[in-house]
C-alpha cells in the first residue's frame, strides 16, 4: 500500500472525514474545541482523530501560545491546520502532472504563452456556460455558477467581503515549476468563466497571497 492509499483510508471513518474537512475549509488554525463543535462529538474525541490525521500525514499541529500574557493566561493550546503536501492515489498509476510539465516547457520552447492563455481562456467559457445551465435564471444566478465551477474544480472559493478569495491553487506543482505561464493561464481560465457565465471577465484578477491561489474575482464591477 501506498503512502498516499494509506494516508487517505483514514478519511473512510466518517468522524474523521467531518474533522478533516472543517479544519481544511477553515484554512487557518483550529483548536480542538471548535473542531471537535463542529463535529457534534466531544473535545476528548476530537482530539483522538485530529492526532490521528496527524500521524497520518493529513494535518499539522503546533502549540498557540494564548494572547493574553501572564499569570493566568493559561497553557499553549494545540491547533491544526492542514498539511500542505499533496495526497494522490490513482490506480493504476497515471502521472498528468509529469505531461503537464512537458507542455508547459513546449510552450516555453516555441513561445506559445499567448496561445496558451487563449486556450485557456476558451476552456474557461465553455466550463462557464455549462455551469450557467445548471442554475434556474435570477439575480444570484451568476454568482452561484461561478462558486459552483470554483468549487468543482478544487479552487476552495470563500466569499470575502467585496471579493471571492481562492483558498487553493489546483495547479500548485505546476505553478511553482513555470510560475509565470500557469498563473496567466490560470487568470485566463478564471476570465473565460466568467465570460462564459455572462459575467465581466475583468472582475477576475491577479492578487497573489501566500499560499493560496493567485487570481481573486470581485463581486462587483468596482474593485
Amino acid at each position: 500500500m501506498s503512502d498516499d492509499l494509506g494516508a487517505l483510508t483514514q478519511l473512510h471513518d466518517p468522524v474523521r472525514r467531518a474533522l478533516y474537512e472543517f479544519v481544511a475549509r477553515h484554512g487557518g488554525d483550529v483548536g480542538r474545541g471548535e473542531a471537535a463543535e463542529a463535529a457534534g462529538i466531544s473535545r476528548t474525541l476530537a482530539a483522538f482523530h485530529l492526532d490521528k490525521l496527524v500521524e497520518a500525514g493529513l494535518l499539522e499541529a503546533r502549540f498557540k501560545s494564548p494572547e493574553k500574557k501572564g499569570p493566568g493566561s493559561g497553557r499553549p493550546a494545540k491547533v491544526y491546520r492542514r498539511a500542505p503536501n499533496e495526497r494522490t492515489v490513482s490506480l493504476p498509476p497515471r502521472d498528468y502532472a509529469a505531461l503537464a510539465s512537458v507542455l508547459a516547457d513546449a510552450v516555453d520552447l516555441l513561445g506559445g504563452e499567448e496561445q496558451a492563455e487563449k486556450a485557456a481562456r476558451a476552456a474557461g467559457v465553455r466550463l462557464g456556460k455549462r455551469a450557467v445551465q445548471k442554475h434556474a435564471a435570477g439575480k444570484s444566478r451568476k454568482a452561484l455558477a461561478v462558486l459552483d465551477v470554483l468549487e468543482d474544480r478544487g479552487y476552495e472559493p470563500r466569499v470575502e467581503g467585496p471579493c471571492i478569495r481562492l483558498r487553493n491553487c489546483p495547479f500548485h506543482v505546476l505553478a511553482k515549476e513555470h510560475p509565470v505561464l500557469v498563473c496567466s493561464m490560470n487568470l485566463a481560465l478564471c476570465q473565460g468563466l466568467l465570460e462564459g457565465i455572462g459575467d465581466e471577465p475583468s472582475k477576475a484578477s491577479m492578487d497573489p497571497r501566500p499560499d493560496e491561489c493567485c487570481v481573486v474575482v470581485s463581486k462587483t464591477n468596482g474593485r
